[in-house]
């Protein structure tokens, strides 16, 4: 079974800025800009991450034997001193109906396993004559949060235990599930168990699997038959070093994005994070303006889901300008086989092409599409090194062109980050090679399409 995701999702999420910390008002004030500034773009997504059922979280890291607030089946249930909403029992329903009144999907954090302290109470599990010890194996714990125990995946109890908790997320309104500790050691039957019991809720939810470290292509039939998304990576910050490592992960998983099923890069660390987050103290991105627009143009030309980690109401206006670039959910829903045609080493750095095919289709086109987009290819030049770079691309590589007797064809380019607003700027005919200056850490993202002369 697939889970439904015709396009890479796009949206908001909590952790880089918020971390364990993330109250209501909080994500209503990111929903708000969201709904406003960046729905009109695709970005439609609002994720709560972890941490939201306990009432001692900090940041910089995780409370030893936290308080954690659960129902009498030993689910969890909001913080109610962070979402008052939640308070008499409503969890997140109320919240997820805010959301939902914005025209925006609503998202959870769950870690793999069952809370610790449900299996301490021996909490029965919904519906069941079993308990929580039942569905427990205590010989498995996550190695970076201490507030859950596996699940015994050879008992009944412990599916039981999650269609108990699915049917709860479902009837809060919940529409996507990022699911913790399940890909670094890969835990297949969990991931099984999951979308066995999204399935039997019958609610469309989408599973976002993490977190991503080594994780291997081998796996690529098992996630696509049980999950939306799934990491490929450690989590990402706002270092270039970061972003550079992704190029190859991408470069490897592209190829294999379809519907139904993608390869994610991780969140984007842009805008204002670390206000209360596990890494580094309050900052705006510490990635140059370059960076940030490499970051999003490589996300896109791979179709990874795209979620940004700063918090919006805070961010920097260039920041939600780049943002709320059209462009970027265009490309997004609508490019096909995107993949890095070229990678050129040099003594200062590397100059990397990414090429992807731009399809005109009226179902596919979205919100901002224009009149050039197609048929021609999506091309991005990007140089990790110093200084700018003189970049020379024989536009047939690009688009797949022949060479006439009489010369080469003519073809039009439009720059995708230029114009006000961004993506706006004059298509320009141009005949032999692309020959552009790529600033330092920086990209060239241009439309091209084949041009009669």
């Amino acid at each position: 079974m697939e889970r439904s995701a015709g396009t890479p999702p796009m949206g908001w999420n909590s952790w880089d800025c918020y971390g364990t910390t993330v109250t209501e008002a909080e994500v209503l004030a990111n929903a708000g800009v969201l709904a406003e500034r960046l729905r009109p773009a695709g970005w439609d997504t609002v994720v709560v991450d972890i941490d939201w059922y306990d009432p001692t979280a900090r940041a910089h890291g995780y409370t030893e034997r936290a308080p954690i607030v659960l129902d009498g089946c030993g689910r969890q249930l909001p913080a109610p001193e962070r979402f008052p909403s939640a308070a008499g029992g409503r969890g997140f329903g109320p919240l997820a109906a805010s959301v939902h009144a914005l025209g925006l999907r609503f998202g959870l954090h769950l870690l793999s396993g069952i809370p610790r302290l449900a299996v301490e109470r021996d909490l029965p599990v919904h519906g069941t004559p079993w308990t929580a010890r039942d569905a427990a194996d205590t010989s498995v714990t996550c190695t970076w949060n201490p507030h859950n125990h596996g699940l015994d995946h050879a008992h009944p109890a412990a599916q039981a235990y999650l269609d108990g908790l699915v049917a709860q997320l479902a009837s809060w309104g919940v529409d996507l599930v990022k699911l913790d500790d399940v890909l670094s050691p890969y835990r297949d039957a969990e991931i099984e168990a999951w979308a066995r019991a999204i399935e039997r809720s019958g609610r469309d939810i989408l599973l976002s699997l993490s977190p991503g470290t080594g994780l291997s292509t081998v796996h690529l039939d098992h996630l696509r038959r049980h999950a939306t998304m799934w990491r490929i990576s450690d989590d990402l910050w706002d270092r270039w070093p970061d972003v550079h490592a992704q190029f190859a992960r991408l470069a490897r998983w592209a190829p294999l994005q379809r519907p139904g099923g993608w390869a994610d890069a991780d969140m984007l660390p842009l805008g204002r994070i670390g206000l209360r987050a596990e890494r580094g103290e309050p900052r705006d991105s510490l990635l140059t303006l370059d960076e940030q627009r490499t970051l999003l143009t490589l996300w896109t030309m791979a179709r990874s889901p795209l979620m940004i980690g700063g918090d919006l109401p805070s961010s920097r206006e260039d920041t939600l300008r780049l943002l709320a670039d059209p462009a970027l959910g265009r490309v997004l829903r609508s490019s096909r086989d995107g993949r890095e045609i070229l990678r050129e080493p040099d003594a200062d750095g590397e100059l990397i092409v990414w090429t992807a095919r731009a399809v005109p289709e009226p179902d596919v086109a979205g919100p901002g599409a224009t009149p050039d987009d197609g048929p021609g290819a999506y091309v991005a030049l990007f140089w990790t090194g110093s200084g700018t770079h003189r970049a020379v691309v024989p536009v047939q590589s690009v688009l797949g062109l022949g060479t006439a007797p009489s010369g080469p064809p003519g073809w039009t380019a439009r720059d995708l980050w230029a114009g006000t607003p961004p993506g706006a700027g004059p298509a320009r005919r141009h005949e032999g090679p692309i020959a552009v200056d790529v600033p330092s850490h920086g990209v060239v993202w241009l439309l091209l399409t084949p041009s009669p002369r």
